[in-house]
């Protein structure tokens, strides 16, 4: 018997609101559009060469796949505000960190709260997130990443995520 050991993604009230109006479309309307021009295609004709057809098939699949996602998503999400800026280590954080001698910046946490930013995200149960939670400016620590390798990593900032 397998347990649900789903990572729980933390979340700002507004990047729920938007991840719920997303799936409210997609479950809705979204849904309704996508069966109207499989419906419109089936009407053309032979299915085999009707490329309208496997398209709006293709566009469907992946409109189910993300309609699962979200709803799994926001099931298991911990919702709350920004987090402190208290410059801990923790999900809803842009991290500065000096990675293997490379500053890098990113956010600690789900991809759905950098939303359409152009940043780079990790994790929080990621090797690298896992190993930072809770460190502060300053803080080294040495993780090991899936390669097996030994990665040196030392904290510069941790501030409040902002859309």
């Amino acid at each position: 018997m397998s347990t649900n050991s789903a990572p729980v993604a933390w979340l700002t009230q507004e990047s729920y609101d938007r991840l719920k109006t997303e799936l409210e479309h997609l479950s809705g309307p979204g849904r309704t559009e996508i069966v109207a021009r499989i419906e419109q295609a089936r009407s053309e004709g032979d299915l085999k060469e009707n490329g309208g057809y496997h398209a709006a098939k293709e566009e469907q699949g992946k409109a189910e796949a993300r309609i699962r996602q979200l709803t799994h998503l926001l099931e298991n999400a911990h919702v709350g505000e920004a987090a402190p800026d208290d410059g801990v280590v923790e999900p809803g954080k842009m991290v500065s960190a000096k990675i293997a001698g490379d500053v890098e910046n990113f956010l600690l946490g789900s991809r759905e709260v950098a939303g359409d930013a152009n940043v780079d995200v990790y994790s929080e149960k990621s090797p690298l997130g896992a190993a930072i939670q809770g460190k502060k400016a300053g803080d080294v620590v040495t993780y090991s990443a899936p390669n097996g390798k030994q990665i040196t990593v030392e904290i510069l900032s941790a501030t409040p995520y902002v859309s």
